[in-house]
């Protein structure tokens, strides 16, 4: 990444084309790539999808897809026209599944998106696994299915930054590692549980920053994009 900034992706969080296009042409030099979820692509589809990714930011399809091998590999082959940057699956899923996803995305050769797989989401603690019958703490979890999603082939995962210490000591400094519950220390932590600044994320080693509300729902977005910005370059200078 040749700027401090590329590592922020932005999370478009909304159902509104117009107001999603207006958001990534006002972040246009000041991230690195937005992030569409479920919430817009329900709404609006690849052809939605396909606006937003026309004004020329990188695109992480955040639709953690989660089903049978052949139904994961023909979903990843459906987003391949829309030149995704990421795309994710749910490691949960199974080493099956996490192959054919890998290999589907390998169709599309050089524009080959990185997939990565959601290993335990950042608005669960180690209670809520125990709830549904996954005993153990969260990092030990995440641990696990990311060893695993890296035997498959795939390039990375979406994780917790308290886990990024444990993910690197175990699948390496190449594994990407994808960071959302980026809060600043001016902003409100929301539904997010496990939480850390960007510039703490960094440090401990996360590859890219997924942040959201406190860009988006800002009074003015390009200014606390660019003030995240400069958080990062200041500590990577400092570094």
């Amino acid at each position: 990444m040749s700027n401090p900034s590329d590592r922020i992706v932005v999370a478009l969080d909304t159902t509104d084309v117009e107001r999603a296009l207006a958001m990534a042409a006002a972040l246009e030099g000041l991230v690195g790539a937005i992030k569409l979820g479920k919430e817009f692509f329900t709404a609006n589809g690849p052809a939605g999808a396909r606006r937003i990714v026309d004004v020329g930011l990188p695109m992480f399809l955040d639709l953690k897809y989660h089903d049978i091998p052949s139904t994961v590999a023909g979903a990843v082959r459906a987003a391949l026209p829309l030149d995704p940057f990421m795309l994710n699956v749910h490691a949960l899923g199974g080493a099956a599944m996490m192959r054919a996803a890998a290999d589907a995305a390998a169709e599309a050769g050089a524009k080959r998106p990185m997939v990565l797989a959601v290993t335990v989401l950042t608005s669960l603690v180690t209670a809520d696994l125990a709830s549904v019958g996954i005993f153990g703490t969260v990092r030990d979890q995440v641990v696990r299915l990311a060893v695993l999603a890296k035997d498959c082939g795939l390039d990375g995962v979406v994780c917790s930054a308290e886990e990024v210490v444990a993910l690197r000591g175990a699948c390496g400094r190449d594994f990407k590692l994808v960071v959302p519950g980026i809060r600043p220390s001016w902003a409100a932590a929301g539904d997010q549980k496990r939480i850390v600044t960007p510039a703490d994320a960094v440090a401990l080693g996360a590859d890219y920053l997924v942040i959201g509300r406190p860009i988006t729902t800002a009074a003015n977005p390009a200014e606390a994009a660019r003030r995240i910005g400069e958080e990062i370059t200041a500590f990577t200078d400092a570094g």
